[in-house]
């Protein structure tokens, strides 16, 4: 009973974060996996893979409806991550723990940092289109990578991504990255055989139905209160989670 209580408590907060800010969900997924509910480094990014998934297809009507989703622009941006989000997801099995741990905590405390900067003034040269579908190439790639490695889904760097290197609007950018995010994540469990036969799914089952229901709350929850608040809550909440599991890398 305690364990389907946590798996729903922190399916919610996974869900409020990526209804709220548009990505970053994933993120918190794993430590939550990890330090709350009991499974390994490796099984919490297979998880979290399947959570994002989830979350991500059930974003994704949501937005249809709305019309932010720019399709060409998404399968772009995903065509370009798709191989290193498989090469990736087929390292990520092979690598010992603690790396995967402090590989996690690195970047969580790197997006940690980029979300407390302050924005960057925005350029009144727009680039030229080829150098702007280098950088979209660039992005999409990393994503990917990023995507099958840790088990993110990457929103937190996609959604930057399509505002800065191929000029979306933020509710456009939103939107656009939920099908990249889908199909990374597709990918990498692609390559990753058999790991989520061996998942816990009375664990997984309620963490990702919460996530999705959580979602929904996330986006009231904007609504309310200011994205500047939002992003710095998350972004020292990431700062803890970087030192929680850096600790845990090195020990």
């Amino acid at each position: 009973m305690t364990t389907l209580l946590l798996a729903l408590a922190a399916g919610a907060v996974v869900g409020l974060v990526l209804g709220g800010l548009g990505g970053g969900g994933g993120i918190l997924a794993v430590p939550a996996l990890i330090y709350l509910l009991g499974l390994s480094p490796a099984a919490a990014t297979t998880a979290a893979l399947l959570i994002v998934l989830a979350t991500s297809i059930s974003a994704i009507v949501a937005h249809m409806k709305a019309g932010t989703i720019r399709w060409r622009t998404a399968l772009a941006f995903a065509a370009a991550g798709l191989l290193p989000a498989a090469l990736t997801g087929a390292a990520a099995a092979k690598l010992p723990q603690n790396v995967l741990t402090a590989a996690f905590a690195l970047v969580a405390a790197l997006a940690a940092v980029r979300m407390l900067r302050p924005p960057r003034p925005v350029s009144a040269d727009a680039p030229a289109p080829g150098a702007r579908r280098g950088r979209a190439a660039a992005s999409g790639a990393g994503l990917g990578a990023l995507t099958g490695l840790l088990g993110v889904g990457g929103g937190f760097l996609a959604v930057p991504a399509l505002v800065g290197a191929v000029g979306l609007t933020m509710e456009a950018a939103i939107g656009t990255s939920l099908p990249v995010i889908a199909v990374n994540a597709s990918a990498s469990l692609a390559t990753r055989g058999g790991g989520a036969a061996g998942l816990d799914w009375a664990v997984i089952a309620p963490f990702t139905a919460a996530a999705v229901l959580g979602a929904w709350d996330g986006k009231r929850l904007a609504a309310r209160l200011s994205g500047a608040v939002l992003q710095r809550t998350f972004a020292v909440l990431l700062l803890a989670v970087a030192a929680v599991m850096g600790v845990d890398a090195l020990l």
